[in-house]
């Protein structure tokens, strides 16, 4: 049987990264409590470093490496948030960072990754393509590969951002993250199950990547293929260190549209006054969506992060 990662591990992980990563505010919004007909309590993780909770998991997989493994650095392929976020935390180490990007990756990230640091290989905008490119880095190298979500210091270090939440409200009804590989959804679960069990955990994904509902509901992996959505930080497949956790803890997860993930996010941009993407808009989308079943609950939504390329919003062509 798999094991999951401890409270121990949490607590290890929240002690390791403690002086590195952002304690992130917990936010609410009047406006929001009453459109949702419920107390919502946001995780503001788009304050956080590298502008997402990644940056905790980066951090506790590279602090949590021998001397003689950090030496060699770290490695990974990635063109969105986890890139940033090795980056940085094998910058604050003072080690190596080998990141594999696919060639049509934003320049924004691309650049934000070269700033930290890191070393960038490119490579064709294929799976298959990234994974091969990493094989070889990693034979060059000997860096230790740090999987964006499939890995158990990665989703310990994720668990951090409920842990700190649930510091501050006492006894949510829910807890609900977005789900794309699943290192938060999973990371949250855990906490949940440790720190407060009578409170419910939902996953929120889009519909036109809802293969973490169907993998829930048919209880085993079934691959996200040819993902249409503006949510482009949950287009990847659960893992297989994710999903057992998933499936044991999670109660269900939700799908929206993406005309509700732009309104969602929009409505946290001009009642919140504060920035997130697209993906961190999935939750309050499905509880928006789904009011009766939260109406009168305490809710906490952990906002994901905060990067998007702001030359092109998703409300521009409406404007």
């Amino acid at each position: 049987m798999q094991s999951f990662p401890t409270r121990a591990d949490i607590e290890a992980a929240a002690e390791r990264i403690s002086g590195q990563v952002h304690r992130t505010p917990v936010m609410t919004c009047s406006t929001l409590d009453r459109l949702a007909q419920c107390r919502l309590f946001f995780k503001c993780e788009n304050f956080q470093k590298v502008g997402a909770f990644k940056f905790r998991g980066a951090s506790n997989a590279v602090l949590s490496l021998s001397g003689r493994e950090a030496a060699r650095g770290v490695a990974t392929h990635s063109s969105g948030n986890h890139a940033q976020a090795l980056a940085l935390a094998a910058s604050l180490r003072g080690i190596p960072a080998h990141i594999v990007m696919p060639s049509n990756a934003p320049a924004v990230k691309r650049s934000a990754v070269e700033g930290y640091g890191a070393h960038i290989i490119d490579c064709e905008p294929t799976l298959q393509a990234r994974e091969e490119t990493l094989d070889v880095v990693l034979q060059d190298t000997g860096a230790t590969f740090i999987h964006p979500y499939n890995d158990q210091r990665i989703i310990a270090g994720q668990a951090t951002a409920a842990r700190e939440l649930l510091d501050e409200i006492s006894d949510p009804d829910v807890v609900i993250t977005p789900v794309g590989g699943g290192g938060l959804l999973s990371g949250t679960a855990l906490a949940v199950r440790y720190y407060s069990p009578q409170s419910a955990v939902l996953g929120a994904e889009p519909a036109g990547a809802d293969d973490a509902m169907r993998s829930l509901r048919a209880g085993h992996i079934i691959p996200s293929e040819n993902p249409r959505t503006i949510a482009d930080g949950l287009l990847t497949s659960l893992g297989d260190k994710t999903f057992p956790i998933i499936r044991t803890y999670v109660r269900d997860i939700l799908t929206v549209e993406d005309d509700a993930i732009i309104h969602a996010m929009r409505l946290v941009w001009e009642r919140m006054n504060i920035i997130i993407e697209p993906s961190a808009a999935v939750p309050l989308a499905a509880v928006l969506e789904h009011r009766r079943d939260f109406a009168g609950k305490r809710v906490g939504i952990i906002l994901s992060g905060g990067n998007l390329d702001l030359n092109v919003l998703p409300w521009s062509d409406n404007d």
